[in-house]
Order: C-alpha cells, then sequence, then structure tokens
C-alpha cells in the first residue's frame, strides 16, 4: 500500500486519474497542488469524507463535461471552492478575484517563465 492510499480516502475519489501503479496522476502541478490542499483541509476535519464525495460527485455530474475527462480537476477544484463556500470557510468573492488575479498573471507571464501572483499587471 502507497503512502499516499494510506494517508486519506481521499486517494479514492471518483474517477481520480490514476498512473500506471495506481497513484494519483495530476495533469500539471496546479492539480496536485488542488489534491494536497484537500487532502490537508479532509485531515484537518473542515470537511467529511461523505461531504466531500457528495460536492466531487455532483461537480462530475453537471452538464458540460468534456468526454475525455480532462476537466476533472476543474471540477476538483470547483468542488473544493464550492464545499468551502457552503461551509463559510471562504468568500466565493474572494475566491473570484484570485481566479481572476492568476489568470491576468498568467497571461501576463512570458512563455517559460513561472506565474506568479506579483505578475498580475493589476495588483
Amino acid at each position: 500500500m502507497s503512502l499516499c492510499e494510506t494517508a486519506s480516502p481521499l486517494t479514492r475519489s471518483p474517477q481520480l486519474p490514476k498512473s500506471a501503479d495506481g497513484e494519483p496522476a495530476f495533469p500539471e502541478p496546479w492539480a496536485a497542488a488542488a489534491f494536497a490542499m484537500t487532502v490537508h483541509l479532509h485531515e484537518r476535519g473542515l470537511f467529511t469524507w461523505s461531504e466531500w464525495a457528495e460536492t466531487l460527485s455532483a461537480e462530475l455530474l453537471k452538464p458540460g463535461r468534456v468526454v475525455d475527462g480532462s476537466d476533472y480537476f476543474d471540477c476538483w477544484v470547483a468542488a473544493l471552492s464550492s464545499l468551502l463556500v457552503n461551509k463559510g470557510i471562504a468568500d466565493a468573492g474572494a475566491i473570484l478575484s484570485l481566479q481572476e488575479s492568476w489568470q491576468r498573471a498568467a497571461e501576463a507571464t512570458p512563455h517559460g517563465k513561472p506565474i506568479e501572483l506579483s505578475n498580475d499587471p493589476l495588483r
């Protein structure tokens, strides 16, 4: 059994992309960060496994998903954001503001350079 499998039941999330050896597979570093953040918040007791599974499942079942599942971690982030807002832990406006800031930073960052919030021209 891997360390990841023993650390959290979140590794059993529905449709979680897995590598050939059964470990979670992440298409980009931000997806791994979102996964790690979710595991950490769950382990801290901010939400239960059943709350997480229900919220993620609802996101995964929404119309408009791509057929190949490449939007899985977009659904993951949406589920985490929704769960935190619904529990009063985070503010929806603050989350949206940060998303917009990251987008502006990404657009302003030269190719091959790390994307940092300080690259947002409106910050």
